[in-house]
């Protein structure tokens, strides 16, 4: 199965510890026979609204794939990890490649019938 991942770190935390907590992040996926396909840091970002006091917070986005129990070890991992203050992971399905009909040119009409009403009654 393919997830998405994306996780808030505290602001507190310079550059160079968020890329230690996700390095971390990898480590626990892969040990739960997961594999890693993306990992972006998307940097420090505004909250819609605060959370534990924060008004920001350094974004990490992932892609992965594994088995449930390897999102439950992650989000167990999230949870139990003070610097993640946020958290959210979401099943990706295929998509659905949908045939649609071909469309066809309307049809046109070379000379319209038009009915011509004549007003000349007395």
């Amino acid at each position: 199965m393919n997830y998405e991942s994306t996780f808030i770190a505290s602001p507190e935390l310079p550059a160079d510890k968020v890329e230690e907590l996700t390095a971390k992040v990898v480590k626990t996926i892969e040990a739960a026979k997961g594999t890693v396909k993306t990992v972006q840091q998307l940097g420090k970002k505004k909250l819609a609204y605060p959370i534990n006091k924060f008004r920001e917070g350094s974004y990490v986005y992932m892609e992965l794939s594994g088995e449930g129990s390897m999102v439950g070890s992650l989000e167990s991992f999230f949870k139990f990890n003070d610097s993640v203050i946020r958290f959210l992971t979401v099943k990706v399905e295929k998509k659905k490649v949908s045939k649609k009909p071909a469309v066809q040119p309307e049809q046109t009409v070379e000379n319209p019938a038009t009915e011509v009403k004549n007003d000349t009654a007395k």
